[in-house]
């Protein structure tokens, strides 16, 4: 159950008074629609990025619809509540302003492993992605707690600063610390500030399209990662690495000044002592906890195909000019697969989804990526691998969220990524130890992508036992 002291990026509610209301439940649907918020609630001129008032309605909730779960059940208690409350209905689930905010929100490891560190092992090099990895999903639980007590401009300003900083200042590397602390650390750290306060933003404009507004936000990276590689690859060799680096900078730099200027919070911020024990009791739940080493396990591989598969197509043969575009190819299905996936996944369940897309992530990494050795098979392999990988991410904070009392989805999420962190952290320095073990082939880190990929899914089956058993139906 929610505590007083629990908040979340969905859930983030006003307590002021509700204006008298008639004796009928606030929901029926005879009724007016929502109920009105008095004219005594505090002005919004005070929050900054919640500047204005919106279409959309802002209001307190009582506990009755607190800690109903909504996403598992779609229902309101029976039971007549008091006035205000959650309500499906006051979601706006689109819109001009709730669409704003959603349009808000590889190719390094190769380099520095053949140019700038070509002296450090293919291991060593693989900490700086792992590193902006770690990074982008550590301060989940740090900035969702932000995001719930002072909104999103405030953290949206402190990412785009040190996302920008960051990169400017990997311009001017030529050490391996440098390197990771400005690419792997600072950037990454102010990028992890922008996702989270997008993402959990758009949490608070839709409800039954949530799963798929939140893969629209998360296509967002892989369209980056189609122009992105192919920009780096094109520039270095004619303006050289530091001002690619800075090209890349200022193109950042202007998409931030459009998501500060669009991205903002439906509901008022209210600043709540921070508890710990938020983000560590829910572990004891059964279903949350599987899903939690679910993705700890299925993390562990998901990045390494984006990391080596320019490394390992080289290597058999592909040309260096082709073999470039295979991480723009693998983003490119990627977009497709964090949209549709998502609004596949509101209508016919999101754990069953999740476990089609993620065993046939295992499967195509098996049957396809270990036995490929030609051009044809591997491009075959980045497309199907980009689409159903891409599934996880814009899919697993539905996940929670379905599970989850209403004003326990935000810390929920930020447990779930902080788990997550700590597997991006490690597989890919333990993909690249394995590929020194195997002498330079991709054997031995094939197989274990592919095992932990599969062991992930059979996770997500058992969080899914536990629920409903083997009952087949929509969850």
């Amino acid at each position: 159950m929610a505590t007083g002291n629990t908040s979340s990026a969905s859930s983030t509610i006003t307590d002021e008074k509700m204006a008298p209301t008639p004796d009928n439940a606030p929901y029926d649907g005879e009724g007016n629609g929502v109920n009105k918020v008095s004219n005594d609630r505090p002005s919004l001129q005070r929050y900054g990025s919640q500047n204005k008032e919106t279409e959309a309605n802002i209001f307190p909730e009582s506990a009755v619809e607190a800690d109903a779960d909504l996403e598992k059940t779609g229902a309101i208690p029976k039971s007549t509540p008091p006035p205000g409350g959650v309500n499906p209905a006051d979601f706006p689930d689109g819109g001009l302003e709730a669409w704003l905010v959603v349009l808000g929100g590889g190719i390094f490891q190769d380099y520095y492993q053949t140019h700038l560190l070509q002296q450090y092992s293919s291991s060593t090099v693989s900490w700086i992605p792992s590193m902006e990895v770690f990074c982008m999903f550590i301060g989940g639980p740090v900035f969702g707690k932000v995001f719930d007590n002072y909104g999103p401009r405030y953290l949206l300003l402190f990412g785009s600063f040190f996302h920008v900083f960051g990169l400017m200042m990997a311009s001017l590397s030529t050490q391996y610390y440098q390197f990771l602390l400005a690419q792997g650390v600072v950037s990454s750290l102010g990028a992890s500030a922008i996702f989270y306060s997008a993402m959990n933003s758009v949490g608070t404009w839709f409800f039954k399209n949530r799963a798929a507004a939140f893969g629209i936000i998360a296509s967002g990276s892989s369209l980056g990662g189609v122009v992105i590689p192919i920009m780096v690859s094109r520039l270095i060799p004619k303006i050289g690495f530091p001002w690619t680096m800075r090209a890349a900078a200022f193109m950042i730099l202007g998409m931030l000044i459009i998501a500060n200027l669009t991205v903002k919070s439906r509901l008022t911020p209210k600043p709540k002592r921070v508890d710990v024990m938020e983000f560590i009791r829910p572990l004891r739940e059964p279903a949350f906890a599987l899903i939690c080493a679910a993705s700890f396990m299925f993390f562990f591989g998901t990045f390494l195909p984006f990391n080596y598969v320019i490394i390992q197509a080289q290597k058999d043969g592909m040309s260096a000019s082709l073999s470039l575009y295979l991480i723009s190819i693998l983003n490119a299905a990627s977009i497709f697969g964090r949209i549709v996936p998502g609004i596949v996944a509101d209508r016919v369940g999101r754990f069953n989804v999740m476990i089609v897309t993620t065993a046939f992530s295992a499967i195509i990494v098996l049957a396809l990526w270990l036995p490929s050795s030609g051009n044809a098979p591997i491009i075959v392999f980045c497309i199907l691998y980009g689409f159903s990988s891409g599934a996880f991410v814009s899919i697993s904070p539905s996940l929670v969220a379905q599970i989850s009392p209403i004003r326990e989805i935000g810390v929920r999420t930020g447990t779930l990524f902080l788990c997550v962190s700590f597997a991006g952290l490690t597989g890919n320095p333990i993909g690249g130890a394995l590929v020194s073990r195997d002498h330079g082939d991709f054997l031995y880190l094939q197989l274990f992508c592919g095992l932990a990929m599969a062991i992930g899914t059979l996770i997500f089956v058992a969080s899914r036992w536990v629920q409903c058993g083997f009952k087949v139906k929509v969850i």
